[in-house]
């Protein structure tokens, strides 16, 4: 299995950093990650939804560490390349192609670009 394609909304919160989607063999998108600031620095937060009792269960994840690391390694190096883009930005260019239109929220308008 293969990360064809990760796509960061940055954030600029104190600990949410960015939204992140990824997808599998140009085939299969999971969408709601997270990239939090923590007190042992970034991490990868995968998706997940709250329970009635207020605990959280994951929608999907990593069944072994192997494809956690491999996950966490693409998506932190697509975050770090999107803040240097967004800091190329901010002297007169326009923002990099992976967050364009998602500021609304990271599952509006994925499928419409392939």
């Amino acid at each position: 299995m293969e990360i064809t394609e990760v796509r960061v909304s940055l954030r600029d919160e104190p600990k949410l950093k960015a939204f992140v989607n990824v997808t599998f063999d140009n085939a299969f998108v999971i969408r709601g990650l997270k990239v939090i600031n923590g007190t042992k620095g970034y991490f990868v937060s995968m998706p997940s939804r709250k329970r009635n009792n207020g605990t959280h269960q994951d929608i999907a994840h990593p069944i072994n560490n192997e494809m956690r690391r491999l996950i966490e390694d693409k998506v932190l190096a697509a975050y770090e390349n999107e803040l240097k883009i967004k800091g190329e930005g901010s002297e007169g260019s326009e923002g990099s192609e992976g967050s364009e239109g998602d500021e609304g929220g990271e599952k509006e308008d994925y499928d419409s670009n392939p």
